[in-house]
């Protein structure tokens, strides 16, 4: 067994972290978007999509061409962090339109396809073993990157800082954690090298059905995440509104309902080791599923407190499960093929997303605001159900 330097990983963490801050950055800042920009009020669904269509394109291409099996993933992921900042930057742009900044968000989306997939395949090329609580560390520094950019908002809220230092700041991030696995993170001695495309790889792999009930586990964990952490700040805000005696600052309570999952996604690594993957990412599905059925009387009528703990609870359980669903993936692909497998079930997962999160924005014009998240627990459902009909491990 290979002995792994035990900086690698922590480094890979706080770059990931630092890349994925981009993600979210302009959900963040959304107000002062909508106010600067004279953007509708339907900006919220609309740019968040964009950064999903822009990451599915991304993923799209690098799957198709095999591009992380292929060359350097450490090149890859420095290369595609230094265009995401710069994209990221581009919304500081005074005379940008709606279009413009749709623009720019695709293209920072398409910018985290060589970011995120390939994070995990860095990550899969140096720990074999303990790949579960790896990776739980890796997608917990998603989690905390994605929620980021709330937590500075908290400051422009305020007025002691102004939105625009939350994009330039979110850039400077991407670009340090770049250089990071540039300067500190060489091959992994796992890595496995093809030497060519493979079209074929993206029909060939769901062949496999421990590969293909696995990825169809994410797929229902995927219906419900991004459109849950996109409708955070969303719920607070309709909850204030009905509640009207009630204060509290909306920018860090969704940094801390979006963040938890972080501290969820390393203890479901933990414990998939003693307990097993498949295990853990069924309990972390069924109760976030179960958040979903229990939100309209949450929403409506729980305390500030008990809402807050309901929304933190939910927050940890819809993304624990996410690093289970990669390992699973990771472990049911072929080593010189894994980079790619993990970026087409990213791919087809985020394509999820953007139903989910139009969906919930158009009816979110025609029912009340509480019901709407009953929708997500079809996700649950049907992940659920693509783990237990046969066996994925």
């Amino acid at each position: 067994m290979l002995k792994i330097n035990p900086q690698i990983l922590p480094v890979i963490v706080f770059a990931q972290f630092c890349c994925t801050s981009l993600w979210f950055a302009g959900n963040a800042v959304m107000p002062d978007l909508i106010a600067n920009f004279d953007l509708p009020e339907t900006a919220l669904g609309h740019l968040t999509s964009a950064v999903q269509f822009g990451f599915i394109a991304g993923t799209l291409l690098f799957a198709f061409l095999t591009i992380s099996d292929r060359y350097s993933p450490s090149r890859i992921f420095f290369a595609c962090a230094l265009i995401g900042a710069a994209f990221n930057l581009g919304i500081l742009y005074q005379n940008n339109s709606f279009t413009s900044l749709l623009i720019l968000r695709f293209l920072t989306g398409f910018s985290l396809a060589g970011i995120y997939p390939v994070g995990m395949k860095i990550a899969s090329d140096y720990f074999k073993e303990g790949l579960g609580r790896s990776l739980g560390f890796l997608v917990g520094a998603l989690v905390l990157g994605t929620a980021f950019p709330h937590f500075l908002n908290e400051f422009t809220g305020s007025g002691s800082i102004d939105w625009r230092y939350v994009m330039a700041a979110t850039s400077l991030l991407a670009t340090i954690g770049g250089l990071l696995i540039l300067i500190c993170i060489p091959d992994g001695p796992y890595r496995t090298k093809k030497s060519k495309p493979d079209l074929s790889l993206a029909a060939n792999i769901f062949r496999n059905k421990k590969f293909k009930n696995a990825a169809f586990g994410y797929f229902g964990h995927m219906w419900e995440l991004y459109t849950f952490w996109a409708f955070v700040p969303v719920i607070l805000s309709f909850y204030k509104l009905k509640h009207t005696s009630v204060d509290f600052s909306i920018p860090l309570i969704s940094f801390i309902i979006i963040g938890s999952g972080g501290l969820a996604c390393v203890l479901g690594g933990f414990l998939s080791e003693k307990f097993g993957v498949k295990k853990i990412a069924s309990i972390s599905l069924m109760l976030s599923g179960f958040c979903c059925l229990f939100s309209p009387l949450i929403i409506i009528y729980a305390t500030p407190f008990a809402l807050i703990s309901f929304l933190i609870f939910w927050g940890m359980v819809v993304v624990a499960d996410s690093p289970l669903f990669s390992t699973l993936v990771a472990q049911n692909s072929p080593a010189e093929s894994r980079g790619t497998a993990l970026t087409i079930v990213n791919s087809i997962g985020f394509l999820i997303t953007i139903f989910s999160i139009q969906l919930i924005s158009y009816l979110s014009g025609i029912l009340s605001l509480q019901y709407l998240f009953l929708i997500l627990a079809a996700g649950p459902a049907f992940g659920l159900t693509s783990l237990f009909l046969k066996r994925t491990s």
